[in-house]
């Protein structure tokens, strides 16, 4: 089962609806995601069990990313010794910054993206005009309900400019937050039914000109925080009424110098949730 954010074939409107990878039923009453995000656990996984909506054909469904409305899109770093390894070569001068919140009893959160920047599955992503070294970082997404609950996972592109994030780590929104810099989709796996969320696989393809240019595949089990602690920690101090999605961090980075490029494709697959594909555009002007 996938919960999918699409465009109705009836209507033309967006949608939300249950997706058995053959047909998908539309949830009657639920218009956004944000509005199934609003319910309780319980209530939710009752509604996406019995959904009895409009049927539609899945090969004929147009998806959008799986986030709308007033809900945001945060991320958390450095969880990863892989990530914490990445981040100190890149910032020499602020090693000790990453070296210490890796093992520090608080995560590092951060702001993404507003739901409405958010790219999908077949969309676009950007390397940033003014900094020379851009990674796609694969993650997994946590989606939580307006309650912290763990609903669900998506997969989580954070693209990042390892440039400008390196030259300080107090540039890091400017590396981070930018149109371009978030894609998630294609979909919502039902936590449910996901058996254990720490034994998932995650793989990073990057082509160029229909080669393969870098790729890896990393596991969950390497991940150095518990997902429901970092969940805890987004909602200690704040809150979502339409739910948000948490990336959780990566595992997977290219060594220095390697670099997005415009015509890139980069496809993010994570065991039992989803693959995300998108492609690389260079620039502002480029994404809108």
């Amino acid at each position: 089962m996938q919960i999918v954010r699409f465009t109705s074939p009836l209507t033309g409107a967006d949608a939300v609806g249950i997706d058995d990878g053959e047909q998908v039923v539309e949830l009657s009453g639920i218009t956004t995601v944000g509005e199934l995000l609003g319910l309780p656990s319980g209530e939710f996984r009752a509604r996406c069990e019995g959904a009895d909506g409009p049927r539609h054909a899945s090969a004929g469904v147009r998806l959008l990313p799986p986030v709308d409305g007033r809900m945001e899109v945060w991320a958390a770093g450095v969880t990863y010794r892989r990530s914490r390894e990445a981040r100190v070569v890149e910032s020499e001068r602020a090693a000790d910054v990453y070296e210490l919140v890796y093992d520090a009893e608080r995560p590092e959160l951060f702001f993404k993206s507003a739901a409405w920047k958010v790219s999908g599955d077949g969309g676009r992503i950007s390397a940033r005009a003014d900094s020379e070294i851009d990674v796609p970082e694969p993650e997994l997404g946590l989606v939580l309900n307006a309650s912290g609950e763990i609903v669900g996972y998506t997969v989580v592109d954070d693209v990042s400019s390892r440039t400008i994030e390196g030259v300080n780590p107090l540039y890091l929104p400017q590396a981070k937050i930018y149109l371009g810099a978030c894609a998630v989709g294609p979909a919502i796996r039902p936590a449910w039914e996901v058996s254990d969320p720490y034994t998932l696989d995650i793989t990073l393809s990057i082509t160029r000109g229909g080669e393969t240019v870098w790729d890896g595949k990393a596991n969950t089990s390497q991940l150095n925080r518990r997902l429901d602690d970092l969940a805890a920690y987004l909602f200690r101090a704040d809150v979502f009424p339409d739910g948000a999605v948490l990336a959780t961090g990566t595992c997977l980075v290219p060594d220095l110098p390697f670099t997005l490029r415009d015509g890139d494709t980069v496809t993010i697959a994570v065991s039992e949730v989803g693959t995300l594909t998108t492609s690389v555009v260079r620039g502002l002007d480029a994404m809108r």
